[in-house]
C-alpha cells in the first residue's frame, strides 16, 4: 500500500473510519509511541486507525534532545534493565529501522578545573560500562565507536570555543543522534500507513471507552464514533485527560537555539557537568546550519499541561550559566535566536523529577490500554508492549511484534546523484524528492526549498503552515526565519 499521507487520503480514510465499521485497534496520539503502536498493530495484520488532535509529532516527540542514547544515566542509577533496553533499541534504529535518520555522533566532556580527577574517572568508567551495553546489544563498533580520553590539544580541536586555562583534555564518547526527531515520527506514521493503518490528524478524541472513542474532526467540527475492539491511549503527558486513573508528574526540558557563528568551529557535541549534580549534564549540540542547541533542563511542571510549553527566562539564564562555565568567550542572551521546551511524561513518584525513572508502564485497569513514561529512544518497545497488552486483553488474532525487522520509509538503498542534504533528509526517497526540488528550487529557509515543502504536503501529511514550518521542517524554531518563510509556505499550500 502507498505510504504517502496527504489531505486527499485523510478525507477518504476519515469517511471509512466514521461509517461505523469496527476496527481491531484504535490508537490515540501520534507522537513516536502512538505512531509506533499503529505500525506495530498494522504490521501484525490488524485493522488500525490512529488519531491525533493536532499533527504528527505535535507534542513531546518534536522537543527532544535529538539523542538516541544507550541509557548511561540510568546505568549510573542502577537501572540496568532500562539502560539495556535503551542500548538494544538504539542498535535497532542504527542498524535496521532508521539508519538514514539516526547516526553515531561524538560527544566531548571537557576536563575543566571544575571536573575533579575522581569525577573524570567515574565518568570514564560509566562510558566503558556503556560500551559494554553496546556489545551486549550487539551493536557493532563500526556503527558506534568506543570511548577514549583526549589530551588538551585534541579536545580543543573538537571544541575550539573551550577556555584553555586549566583544560586538561576531554573524555570522548559516542551515542546515537537524530538530526530531526519529528522526521522519525513522520517516517513511523507513513510506514504504518503503508501497512494499512488509517492515520488521521486533526481528529480529537473527546472520550474513550474500551470499545472505541467519540471523536471530533477539528477541521469541520463534525463529531463521530470510531468503534474498535481495543483502544490504546498513547497521548503522553496528556494521557491523564483521557484516563483519570493515570498519575503523571511531567517535567519540562528546555533548549536554547544559538545563532550561527556563536560557537565557531564546534565539531563534537558536548556534555557539560551541571554544578552541584553528580550525574547530570547539559548538552551542546552543533547543527548543520551552524546553529547550536543547548539543553537540557529538568524542572517539574505545575498546573495544567499546555499544548505548547514555553521556555521561562530562568531556564535561559541557567543554561547560559552552565555553558559559559567552560567557554573562552561567554555567550550573551542576545545570541539566543530561539528556544523550545518539551514535557516528559514521567510516572508520578516521590522525589525530584530529575530523579524519576524513565521506565515505561502499560496500564489497562479500565479496559483502555494506556502506555506512559519511557523516552524517545525506546518508543518501539513501548509500542510493542502496548499492542501485546491489547492483543491479550481483547483476544485479538495476531502474532508477535515484527517491528524490530521493519525498515521505516526512507531506510532502503540510498540513491546516487542527489545532493547530500537530500540523501540525509529523505534517504531512499531522495531521488523522487529531488525532482520536486529541481522543479521548485526557491529557497525558503535552512537550505530547504519550495520543493521540500511540496513533498511534505503531498507525501508527509502536512495540512497547514504550522505543520510545514514547525514539524516537517524546523524553520519555525526561530521567529525571524518563520516570518521570512511564510509567504513561500502560503504559496505552496495554495498550489498543492
Amino acid at each position: 500500500m502507498d505510504s504517502s499521507l496527504n489531505a486527499r487520503r485523510r478525507t477518504y480514510e476519515l469517511g471509512v473510519v466514521a461509517d461505523g465499521r469496527r476496527l481491531d485497534v484504535l490508537v490515540v496520539g501520534l507522537g513516536a509511541t502512538g505512531a509506533g503502536a499503529a505500525l506495530d498493530a498494522a504490521s501484525r495484520g490488524l485493522s488500525v486507525a490512529a488519531v491525533d488532535a493536532h499533527d504528527l509529532a505535535f507534542g513531546t516527540s518534536r522537543w527532544s534532545s535529538k539523542m538516541v542514547h544507550g541509557g548511561l544515566r540510568y546505568l549510573a542509577k542502577g537501572q540496568v534493565d532500562v539502560a539495556y533496553e535503551s542500548a538494544v533499541e538504539r542498535g535497532i534504529l542504527l542498524r535496521t529501522t532508521a539508519p538514514h535518520l539516526v547516526k553515531a555522533h561524538p560527544y566531548l566532556l571537557p576536563l575543566t578545573p571544575a571536573v575533579s580527577p575522581r569525577q573524570a574517572a567515574l565518568v570514564m568508567t560509566g562510558y566503558r560500562l556503556g560500551d559494554g551495553l553496546r556489545t551486549a546489544a550487539r551493536t557493532p563498533r563500526r556503527l558506534l565507536p568506543g570511548p577514549t580520553r583526549l589530551g588538551a590539544a585534541r579536545a580543543h580541536t573538537l571544541a575550539p570555543v573551550l577556555a584553555r586555562d586549566g583544560l586538561r583534555g576531554g573524555l570522548l564518547s559516542w551515542d546515537g543522534r537524530l538530526l530531526d526527531d519529528a522526521r522519525l515520527v513522520v517516517a513511523l506514521a507513513r510506514t504504518a500507513a503503508g501497512h494499512g493503518a488509517r492515520v488521521l490528524t486533526r481528529c480529537r478524541a473527546l472520550r474513550l471507552t474500551d470499545e472505541g472513542a467519540e471523536v471530533r474532526d477539528e477541521l469541520t467540527g463534525e463529531r463521530f464514533t470510531i468503534r474498535a475492539r481495543a483502544v490504546v491511549n498513547a497521548t503522553g503527558v496528556w494521557a491523564g485527560q483521557l484516563d483519570p486513573a493515570v498519575r503523571l508528574r511531567p517535567s519540562r526540558g528546555s533548549h536554547l537555539v544559538l545563532d550561527a557563528g556563536t560557537l565557531p568551529g564546534l565539531i563534537a557535541g558536548m556534555h557539560v557537568p551541571i554544578p552541584g549534580e553528580s550525574n547530570r549534564f547539559a548538552l551542546v549540540l552543533p547543527q548543520g546550519d551552524g546553529r547550536v542547541y543547548v539543553g537540557l533542563t529538568d524542572e517539574p511542571l505545575d498546573g495544567p499541561v499546555p499544548d505548547v510549553p514555553e521556555v521561562p527566562a530562568e531556564d535561559v539564564t541557567a543554561l547560559l550559566e552552565v555553558l559559559n562555565g567552560i567557554l573562552e568567550a561567554p555567550v550573551t542572551p542576545e545570541a539566543v535566536a530561539g528556544a523550545y521546551a518539551g514535557l516528559r511524561p514521567l510516572l508520578a513518584a516521590d522525589g525530584r523529577t530529575a530523579d524519576l525513572s524513565r521506565r515505561h508502564a502499560v496500564l489497562s485497569d479500565g479496559g483502555v490500554v494506556t502506555v506512559v513514561g519511557g523516552k524517545l529512544t525506546t518508543y518501539r518497545r513501548m509500542a510493542e508492549d502496548a499492542i501485546d497488552r491489547a492483543v491479550s486483553l481483547k483476544d485479538l488474532s495476531a502474532g508477535p511484534s515484527r517491528t524490530k525487522h521493519i525498515p521505516l520509509v526512507g531506510a532502503g538503498p540510498q540513491p546516487d546523484g542527489v545532493p547530500p542534504r537530500l540523501a540525509e533528509r529523505y534517504g531512499s526517497e531522495a531521488a523522487a524528492a529531488y525532482e520536486l526540488v529541481k522543479a521548485h528550487p526557491e529557497e525558503v529557509g535552512l537550505g530547504l526549498t519550495k520543493g521540500d515543502l511540496l513533498w511534505s504536503v503531498r507525501h508527509e501529511g502536512a495540512l497547514d503552515e504550522a505543520d510545514l514550518l514547525d514539524r516537517r521542517t524546523r524553520i519555525g524554531l526561530v521567529a525571524a526565519d518563520r516570518d521570512r518563510a511564510l509567504p513561500a509556505t502560503r504559496d505552496v499550500l495554495g498550489t498543492r
